[in-house]
């Protein structure tokens, strides 16, 4: 598991890629198009035990056949990793042990997700008529943060193709 640019060639094509933004309480979803060129919110998981979080993204895995991700890496502002980024990188490690074997051996990928919940606040403010308070219990703004990790991840890939 490394950053996306240092493992870019290897990833899956013409499949779509889950973008996750894992947080201590829930864990948001987007997914992109087969194409991986635009990033779709889907929902928002209220995380409890590790084990029921894997069963709840497996569901979603099957459902949409997702063939690789993008986990959002929380780094510091002069771009070292503190322990919140331990924490991202132990959920991934965990993440792909505990997904079953018959999901293939995932490729996953993690995404500099600066700033990532403070743009989606602005956007939730300046367009959303619902408090920043709602709009978190509602899991508005953790699946749109995942959606903005996963479409900055898909406009690099964008990019480099």
């Amino acid at each position: 598991m490394d950053l996306l640019e240092n493992i870019l060639d290897a990833r899956p094509k013409d499949t779509a890629l889950m973008g996750l933004d894992v947080g201590k309480k829930t864990i948001g979803i987007a997914l992109s198009d087969s194409a991986q060129s635009i990033a779709f919110p889907i929902c928002t998981i209220k995380r409890t035990k590790f084990a029921r979080d894997i069963l709840a993204l497996e569901e979603i895995i099957r459902e949409y056949d997702i063939g690789g991700y993008i986990i959002g890496l929380p780094l510091n502002m002069d771009n070292s990793e503190g322990r919140a980024c331990q924490s991202i990188r132990d959920f991934g490690l965990e993440f792909i042990k505990q997904l079953p074997e018959d999901l293939g051996k995932p490729w996953v990928a993690l995404w500099d997700e600066r700033l990532s919940t403070s743009s989606v606040h602005d956007f939730v403010d300046k367009t959303v008529d619902i408090s920043r308070r709602k709009a978190k219990e509602r899991g508005i703004v953790d699946k749109l943060a995942a959606q903005h990790i996963l479409q900055g991840a898909l406009d690099f890939i964008q990019c480099r193709a």
